[in-house]
């Protein structure tokens, strides 16, 4: 029988596959403090996963070899070791002594480069089905530990739910918080660089168009208003350090921001590094009515309804 592991039973299916799905994320809160010897800067972030899922399928195979459809299918994706999921399998493979053999597929809902983690989504999902394919027996811990080797975004990805990240967001503390929420993730037509972001940042910040000590202010605030709500007081807390340098490389996205409150969203912000809109609203009614008019209106290429928190990467049923 297949062995339990981080990410629930093992479900191998009649074809010897595996799949496993992993959610998107909002930081509903990103402080950025200065950069660090090591190149990445400082975060403080606070950390919601939503019900925008990739789905990651593992089958036996010589080698490893790797296929795309959906979001950013056919150019936006790469098929090679540039993949965080080509580098997943790498690692864990190296990590419990096994030969790295696997066809793997993606499946993407969350658009690439939009500041939503879907590479990392993508990473934690083949963790986690990989983990079941060769019968790693690996922890959660042991997982967690690869998972911060692949990228920052990838252990909230692996656990889910709501978090703080600290470090450059990789140290994560866990919140209890399960009360429900509802977004909509406007999706420009464009992705955003990472690095590019950041760059911009320090540049704002070494010219003085934005002050160095203009953080996003204390998590805390945020974390009770996701707890224990309402709606308007989160609303009021969102921030995000990286929205300014979004904006600046980006100007629609001034458009796209106030689209989305004139839809009727509580609030609204670029998630993490962009340039993807979030607003909150006020219910799932709500959001799937402000995500087709968004659409309907040209606002954005496309707009998601969703929910949080949800679980992080998971083996499908």
């Amino acid at each position: 029988m297949p062995h339990a592991t981080a990410g629930g039973p093992g479900r191998i299916h009649g074809d010897g596959s595996v799949t496993a799905h992993a959610p998107a994320k909002i930081n509903v809160h990103l402080a950025v403090g200065p950069l660090r010897a090591d190149g990445f800067h400082e975060l403080t972030t606070v950390y919601l996963a939503v019900s925008l899922l990739d789905s990651v399928t593992a089958w036996p195979d010589d080698g490893l070899s790797l296929t795309v459809t959906g979001e950013g299918a056919g150019g936006d994706v790469p098929t090679d070791s540039r993949n965080l999921v080509w580098q997943a399998a790498e690692l864990l493979a190296r990590h419990a002594g096994v030969r790295a053999d696997a066809a793997l597929h993606i499946d993407k809902s969350i658009p690439a480069a939009a500041g939503l983690a879907g590479g990392s989504a993508d990473a934690a999902a083949a963790l986690v089905a990989l983990d079941a394919l060769w019968g790693t027996r690996c922890t959660r811990g042991d997982l967690a530990g690869l998972a911060a080797r692949l990228g920052s975004d990838v252990p909230f990805s692996l656990v889910g739910g709501v978090a703080l990240g600290t470090g450059r967001g990789e140290q994560l503390s866990p919140s209890l918080s399960r009360r429900r929420t509802d977004w909509v993730l406007g999706v420009a037509g464009t992705g955003l660089s990472t690095p590019k972001v950041y760059r911009e940042l320090d540049r704002l910040r070494a010219t003085g168009q934005v002050a160095a000590d203009a953080g996003a202010g204390q998590p805390d605030d945020v974390l009770t208003a996701l707890r224990d709500g309402p709606d308007a007081t989160l609303a009021g807390f969102l921030a995000n350090d990286l929205q300014a340098p979004a904006l600046e490389l980006r100007p629609d996205l001034r458009a796209g921001l106030a689209a989305m409150t004139g839809a009727g969203a509580l609030g609204a912000l670029v998630s993490g590094s962009g340039p993807t809109v979030a607003g909150l609203v006020e219910d799932a009614d709500a959001a799937a009515g402000t995500a087709d008019a968004l659409v309907a209106a040209g606002a954005f290429r496309l707009a998601h309804a969703v929910h949080g928190p949800v679980p992080g990467a998971r083996l499908a049923g």
